[in-house]
C-alpha cells in the first residue's frame, strides 16, 4: 500500500513538474539586443522584495501556466527590481541606484533611478512596450491570471490602439472572451 502512494505521489509530481511553465525573465538589456533580432512587445514586471502583492503576482499569476505560456510566446519578459542595486542602460542612458543602501535588501530601499525614469509609483507595476521598445502604458497593482489577460491580449492584438475612450474600454473588456485558467 505505502508502495502505491509513494509510486502515485511521485507520478503527481513528475507530471506537475512537466507540465509547469516558467516565464523566461530576461533583463533590460538582453530585451534590446533581442529586439535586433526579433521584435517583440516587451512585458516589464516593476517589483520590490518587501512587496506582499509583488509576490502574490508572482505565484498566482506569473505562475500560471497560461499566463506564462502566453507570455512566452508573445512578449520579451523584464524582471525589474525598483529598489535594486543593478545598472541599466537604455536609449543611450545608464541608470543606477546611488542611494541603494545593502543593509535594507528585504525592506523598503532607495528607488532606483529606472524606476523614476518610467513614472513607476506603485508596486507591483506592470510596464507594456511595444516591439519598438516604446512604452505603452503601465498598469499597477496586482492582477489574477484572467484580469492580466484582457491587457496581454490588448496590447499582442494591437487594439489598444483602436480603444481610446472610457466608453471603448468599457466594450473592449464586455466583449472579451477569456482563454486562461484561473
Amino acid at each position: 500500500m505505502k508502495k502505491h502512494i509513494l509510486l502515485s505521489l511521485l507520478t503527481l509530481l513528475v507530471n506537475i513538474t512537466l507540465f509547469a511553465q516558467e516565464i523566461n525573465w530576461i533583463t533590460v538589456e538582453e530585451a534590446v539586443e533581442l529586439q535586433k533580432k526579433n521584435p517583440k512587445k516587451i512585458i516589464m514586471d516593476v517589483y520590490t522584495n518587501w512587496c506582499g502583492p509583488c509576490k502574490m503576482l508572482d505565484k498566482n499569476t506569473f505562475g500560471n501556466t497560461d499566463v506564462a505560456k502566453y507570455i512566452n510566446d508573445n512578449f520579451y519578459a523584464i524582471k525589474f527590481n525598483a529598489e535594486g542595486n543593478t545598472t541599466v542602460k537604455f536609449e543611450g542612458n545608464t541608470f543606477t541606484n546611488p542611494d541603494y543602501n545593502p543593509d535594507k535588501i528585504n525592506t523598503r530601499n532607495a528607488k532606483h533611478q529606472f524606476a523614476r525614469y518610467l513614472s513607476v509609483n506603485a508596486y507591483p507595476t506592470m510596464v507594456f512596450f511595444d516591439d519598438e521598445f516604446k512604452l505603452i502604458s503601465p498598469i499597477s497593482g496586482y492582477l489574477l491570471p484572467k484580469q492580466l489577460e484582457i491587457y496581454l491580449k490588448l496590447f499582442t492584438s494591437n487594439k489598444y490602439k483602436e480603444v481610446k475612450t472610457k466608453e471603448e474600454w468599457e466594450t473592449y473588456q464586455k466583449e472579451f472572451i477569456s482563454e486562461f485558467k484561473s
